[in-house]
């Protein structure tokens, strides 16, 4: 099943600036094929249900890998039976609805 996530990984007990935590787990998301959209609060990822759960996983192990003894993720699914979805499309119809 494809799913579009909004994902924030946010280490705990690491350092003030979070960048090159965030810069790993899009290197992941990147490593797996995910298409993604970097924003700044998090990360929208496009992919398969599973891809995209075992990246975020993986996002995990690297921070930890980091030095980070702590992680909270929060993450927003959303899924579709009635088309197809992507992170453009769905960005396109409020811009549209906008002008």
């Amino acid at each position: 099943m494809k799913v579009i996530a909004d994902v924030c990984v946010t280490p705990v007990g690491a350092d003030v600036s979070l960048s090159e935590y965030i810069a790993a787990c899009q290197q992941v998301f990147v490593a797996a094929g995910l298409k993604t959209n970097l924003h700044a609060y998090g990360t929208n990822v496009e992919g398969e249900w599973d891809e995209v759960m075992a990246a975020v996983r993986r996002c995990h192990e690297v921070v930890h890998a980091m030095g980070a003894p702590r992680i909270t993720t929060t993450i927003r699914l959303g899924t579709r039976t009635d088309k197809d979805q992507c992170i453009e499309g769905k960005m396109r119809s409020v811009q549209e609805k906008m002008e």
